[in-house]
């Protein structure tokens, strides 16, 4: 029996895709509130008959903040995926933001622990990994530092592998992915997906930040392999190629048929932009659409190997260009069949 946590998310409803292709019973956990059509939805861009895998699914009321409701959804499990986590770069999330990823991780690792589960599969980000020199690729031998230029939720990533390296100094078989940004369908309104969102309502700025890509099949390819494998206690970063913020956003443009970003995003601009932007939630109580932290991510200029994972299981790599061309058309389906 393998368990997922986070399946109505973009890894893990493309994840439930793949091992219901697999196996013929997969659980998955979910919170009250959880919208599991969305996996449903997700199903149906890549299957012309979605229920039959669909009907694979057991969902199970659960939360990671919730240790005993764990325990029980862990029951006669031997395999565990977690890829739950609480995305955001909002000042005002930071409670939610600890007790989703580092306190519902550690609450994983200890119901793994007395479940005695085979083996976890974590995924982690490379927000949790260390930096490179300028100009050199991080990998995952770089030891992460704190630094007031860390976000809160790379913050919580780090004390969630931490929370795994524990689990595996007490005996738990493990392995964690460190995924660059995620490419692929998923909620339009949240994450990485956002991205065709904001391109398609249009788009005038652009930064010079630079980070890694990888297509959201080949993050749950890897997940998979690695979990049949024998290799335990280690982490692999999972990223495609390193690019521009603005060589995305112009490939997304162009797949969307849509005006691509001419103008530079100075730093003052950025400075200018997320001050004001707080000044407008302080006053209007409307969401933020840029902070301190997203300002500073689309500054910096991360890059990051993939060569640990590709010696591993030989995998070649989904170019990101032919990944967003086929979630734009994914999104186009989804926002023309709502429209």
């Amino acid at each position: 029996m393998i368990l997922v946590t986070g399946g109505t998310g973009l890894v893990g409803s493309h994840l439930l895709l793949e091992l219901t292709g697999k196996h013929d019973h997969v659980r998955a956990i979910h919170r009250p509130l959880s919208n599991i059509q969305n996996v449903f939805d997700i199903f149906s861009l890549y299957l012309d008959d979605p229920e039959p895998r669909y009907r694979k699914i057991e969902w199970v009321l659960a939360d990671v903040r919730d240790i005993d409701s764990l325990l029980a959804a862990m029951d006669g499990v031997t395999y565990v995926y977690h890829a739950a986590a609480f995305v955001s770069f909002n000042p005002g999330d930071r409670t939610s933001i600890i007790h989703n990823n580092v306190e519902g991780t550690a609450n994983v690792v200890n119901a793994c622990l007395e479940k005695k589960i085979r083996k976890l599969c974590h995924v982690s980000s490379t927000a949790a990994l260390g930096s490179a020199p300028p100009g050199e690729e991080t990998t995952e031998n770089m030891l992460w530092t704190h630094s007031k230029s860390r976000s809160m939720y790379s913050v919580s990533k780090f004390n969630s592998e931490m929370e795994v390296w524990r689990g595996i100094a007490e005996g738990l078989d493990a392995v964690i992915v460190n995924p660059s940004v995620i490419i692929g369908p998923g909620d339009w309104k949240r994450s990485s997906s956002y991205l065709f969102s904001v391109v398609w309502k249009g788009i005038k700025f652009y930064t010079e930040g630079i980070t890694g890509y990888v297509d959201v099949r080949d993050l749950v390819h890897a997940m998979v392999y690695l979990m049949n494998s024998k290799l335990t206690g280690e982490r692999f970063t999972i990223s495609s190629e390193n690019l521009s913020y603005r060589q995305v956003l112009e490939m997304i443009a162009k797949a969307l048929d849509k005006k691509p970003p001419r103008i530079h995003a100075t730093s003052l601009l950025i400075s200018l932009a997320w001050r004001i932007d707080g000044l407008a939630n302080a006053f209007t109580g409307k969401a933020r659409s840029i902070t301190r932290d997203t300002a500073r991510s689309s500054k910096r200029k991360a890059l990051f190997s993939n060569r640990k994972i590709s010696e591993v299981m030989g995998i070649e790599f989904i170019p990101i260009d032919r990944s967003v061309r086929e979630t734009a058309r994914f999104f186009l389906q989804t926002h023309i069949s709502k429209s």
